[in-house]
């Protein structure tokens, strides 16, 4: 979700010297078998409104099409977002104890009906996020339940193009979500996981920009299932995962001993965003091919002697093998820059982040042993690995910044 980078450097940095590898993306895996919207009458929206009046109200990074040019104002369009999600922070500092101390707030988990909606968007991220929901029950009450509430939006957000109700959603219809996100940032939730966001986004800094960029990014799957180059990908990327990071380091928190400036701190978020992105898209390369997508850049396809005809086909090759070498690289790469950050993090908050970290790039680690056939085979890590991996996220979360950087050294 979140992490740091300890040493300076803007998304345009991290783009320049990642963008010369290969790559890919694909928008995270939030959505599973079961729709959050069941039982809902506008599956596009959720509840609707006048149904919910006992609720109390509280008070982009590369790409375009055609050329360099173009995609360095992309970066910059990103960079601007997270600037201004920066200075928000240092504008609105606020920690929990300072929370506890403000009459005008109703603390969650005080007020019946507020404790049940942060309860339930925990319940949710219990059932479809085990490993991460296990990671969040270390973090203080308060930036659980937020992160939650900012999960189970994300889930939402993504099955309106990637839930059972996919094939009826219309621009108009994310149009509809969009303005409904305003009214959750003007305090007016529709129903209760609208009420935990809300509630969420009241008491912590966290910019709307952000989650309009992530409807902006299910809009692209609604009018794209091709992508020229990785400049287009990587835009997107930022838009289904980058965002997350974004989002999630207000709630996480960075460790009063950290140096680092508050810019590079979301910088690294963007980078664990965009490797979980990469990481998606190379596992379900078979997958998105069975629905008419293809993730993948064109022109590095076919400086790899590859065409569209190859993925649908699904043979493995010595030709593809070395294209995913290079694909995976890249992931590997943006997993380094988003390492390299995430002791940054309120000590509290680092366990959840870096079991995903650790076990999402397992992923990577399972296509290679898949001998790169990720048409018919899916990569996935097998529970034994992944409570392997628990411990080591543990220990690498009790470690601060100062004595990261050390170890980092010393690796050099």
């Amino acid at each position: 979700m979140a992490i740091i980078l300890p040493r300076a450097g803007s998304p345009v940095d991290i783009y320049s010297k990642l963008r010369s590898t290969n790559s890919h993306a694909r928008r995270k895996n939030w959505s599973n078998s079961c729709s959050l919207y069941n039982g809902s009458k506008y599956a596009c929206v959720g509840f609707e409104p006048e149904n919910n009046r006992n609720f109390s109200v509280w008070s982009s990074l590369v790409a375009t099409p055609t050329g360099e040019e173009l995609s360095i104002s992309s970066e910059k369009k990103v960079y601007d977002v997270v600037l201004k999600q920066a200075a928000l922070v240092k504008r609105k500092t606020r920690n929990i104890v300072d929370l506890d101390v403000r009459p005008d707030l109703v603390l969650p988990g005080t007020d019946p009906v507020l404790k049940e909606a942060y309860d339930r968007c925990g319940q949710v991220c219990a059932e479809y996020a085990k490993t991460f929901y296990l990671g969040t029950l270390l973090m203080t009450p308060e930036r659980r339940r937020a992160i939650w509430a900012i999960y189970v939006w994300c889930r939402r957000t993504d099955e309106l193009v990637d839930g059972p109700n996919a094939s009826h959603i219309t621009p108009s219809a994310l149009d509809r979500w969009e303005a409904r996100l305003d009214d959750v940032f003007a305090g007016r939730p529709y129903d209760m996981f609208d009420a935990a966001l809300s509630d969420t986004v009241a008491r912590f800094p966290v910019d709307i920009q952000p989650f309009r960029d992530m409807i902006e990014g299910m809009r692209m799957d609604l009018r794209k299932s091709r992508y020229d180059n990785f400049d287009e990908l990587y835009l997107y990327c930022y838009y289904v995962a980058g965002t997350v990071g974004l989002m999630s380091v207000p709630v996480m928190g960075i460790a009063p001993e950290s140096k680092a400036t508050t810019e590079s701190v979301y910088n690294a978020g963007l980078a664990l965003g965009i490797a979980n992105q990469l990481t998606n898209i190379l596992r379900d390369v078979g997958e998105d091919a069975q629905r008419g997508r293809i993730y993948l850049p064109r022109d590095e396809l076919a400086q790899a002697g590859l065409s569209e005809e190859d993925i649908f086909n699904g043979k493995v090759t010595d030709r593809w093998r070395s294209f995913m070498k290079n694909q995976i690289k890249r992931a590997r790469m943006f997993f380094q820059e988003a390492e390299n950050g995430v002791t940054e993090l309120s000590k509290a908050s680092r366990w959840p982040v870096w079991a995903s970290l650790l076990l999402y790039r397992q992923i990577l680690d399972e296509i290679e042993a898949n001998d790169y056939n990720n048409f018919t085979k899916r990569a996935y890590v097998s529970k034994p690995k992944k409570i392997l991996a628990l411990p080591v996220a543990y220990g690498r979360s009790l470690l601060s910044p100062a004595s990261h950087k050390q170890t980092t050294l010393a690796k050099v």
